[in-house]
């Protein structure tokens, strides 16, 4: 990792592990510890805000540089030296505690929701780069089942083998589906690869066989890829995921240098999205989270609770 960089996500509160894992409080966590505010994702699947562990096992690389993305573009690198799954674990863990050490004294933050928060249960493996190039990506989830930790797993679909060859699945696996066409997806997503929009598709196919809940998540900007309802809901009919999650761009971070204001949807266009995809797909809006921008489609009597996976 060049070292102008590796300053540049330490100032940004990253902590990293072998350069290539690495760790960031969620804003969520902090809202939970002293505002009694919560992430979307414990309303819709149970999860507990403060004790989630948002980290990556490969932020050394992405096979897209997506217009709406917030974090830090252009920055590949090669890893010579990959950790293995408990010692990066354990060490990303150590991390967190180490970046939640200052709530301890914050009379918000009650000592319960302190202890709790310095032992995660749930691990979001998503925070930048790839994260399924990562090569012991199996052990790291099984490891991180073991110890009672249920595990979200977010891909952009550009790697097929390699989700297929996952011997340990985590418990929710997202698909971030950001084009509905492979001329747009060329607009939004600027992939680096070729064959990038065949790739989808091949992960689209795979997501039926999969042994795990399967989320299809659209990020939806103004201007650039909202509409499109038939072209969505064709794809989304072709992976047949247990879920949908239309969720609107927001304005944060690196995006900032190439969208604007304006690009945050309305959560009523969010909503009006979402309603129109769940007629093609079949399924209905069944939570909503308007601070959020974010809808979720299933279909009657799913439980969405992802402790209920174990």
């Amino acid at each position: 990792m060049d070292d102008s960089y590796r300053e540049l996500l330490i100032k940004q509160q990253y902590r990293l592990y072998k350069d290539h894992a690495s760790v960031k409080l969620c804003h969520w966590l902090k809202e939970s510890l002293v505002h009694g505010r919560h992430c979307y994702k414990q309303d819709f699947y149970g999860i507990k805000s403060h004790r989630c562990l948002q980290m990556t096992p490969a932020m050394n690389e992405c096979s897209h540089q997506c217009s709406f993305c917030w974090r830090v573009q252009e920055k590949d690198f090669e890893v010579r030296d990959w950790a293995e799954p408990k010692e990066m674990l354990d060490a990303l863990i150590a991390h967190q505690r180490m970046l939640i050490s200052g709530f301890k004294g914050d009379s918000r933050c009650s000592k319960e929701m302190f202890e709790e928060a310095s032992n995660p249960d749930q691990v979001a493996i998503s925070l930048a780069g790839e994260p399924i190039t990562y090569p012991y990506l199996s052990d790291f989830i099984g490891e991180c089942h073991r110890r009672n930790m249920t595990t979200f797993l977010v891909t952009n679909g550009t790697y097929p083998e390699q989700l297929a060859a996952l011997d340990e699945l985590p418990r929710q696996l997202y698909v971030t589906l950001a084009a509905p066409n492979e001329n747009l997806y060329r607009e939004v997503c600027r992939p680096k690869i070729s064959g990038g929009w065949e790739r989808i598709m091949r992960t689209l196919e795979l997501f039926p066989s999969l042994d795990t809940r399967t989320v299809i998540r659209h990020t939806l900007v103004n201007g650039l890829n909202l509409g499109w309802t038939d072209e969505y809901g064709a794809l989304d009919r072709k992976a047949d995921p247990d879920l949908i999650e239309p969720k609107g761009y927001v304005f944060v971070g690196a995006s900032r240098q190439r969208l604007s204001l304006t690009s945050m949807p309305s959560f009523e266009e969010i909503k009006k999205f979402s309603s129109e995809l769940g007629d093609i797909t079949g399924m209905s809006i069944i939570r909503e989270r308007p601070d959020s921008r974010v809808l979720l489609l299933g279909r009657e009597n799913i439980d969405t609770d992802i402790r209920s996976t174990f």
